[in-house]
């Protein structure tokens, strides 16, 4: 989808990248709500960014199609309690959250529709233990 260009529609798109028509209209949905992208009906209608892509990052995607990140049973960090020897358990919920968020604020769509994501990202991808099962 692009920004400066004319809309693009919704078939182009499930075709282009495999997914099925309903369950992109679902996601389309989702980000025309977020005002990430806008709609037009007709001929020459289609859906086109709202704004330009170095301003939309890949956490205002997600937010917008899945919720709040990084929730632990359906509840923000920030929600939750724990008692006695579990009380550690909060504060590692919210570094988890800050640290996800950090990377994926950090992403936007023109770094992924330009193919290079930024260099923290790439030396955090690079790490022999980032794929590697314990």
């Amino acid at each position: 989808m692009r920004h400066d260009d004319g809309p693009v529609k919704a078939e182009a798109i499930a075709t282009v990248q495999d997914i099925p028509h309903k369950f992109l209209e679902g996601i389309l949905g989702d980000l025309r709500r977020a005002g990430l992208v806008g709609s037009r009906r007709g001929g020459n209608g289609g859906y086109r960014l709202a704004r330009d892509a170095s301003a939309i990052t890949v956490a205002d995607v997600i937010r917008a199609v899945d919720g709040p990140i990084v929730s632990v049973r359906g509840v923000r960090p920030t929600g939750l309690s724990y008692a006695g020897s579990a009380e550690p358990l909060l504060p590692l919920w919210i570094a988890l959250r800050a640290n996800v968020r950090r990377i994926l604020e950090g992403v936007t769509i023109a770094d992924i529709a330009g193919g290079a994501l930024p260099e923290s990202v790439q030396l955090l991808a690079a790490e022999p233990a980032a794929w590697e099962n314990p």
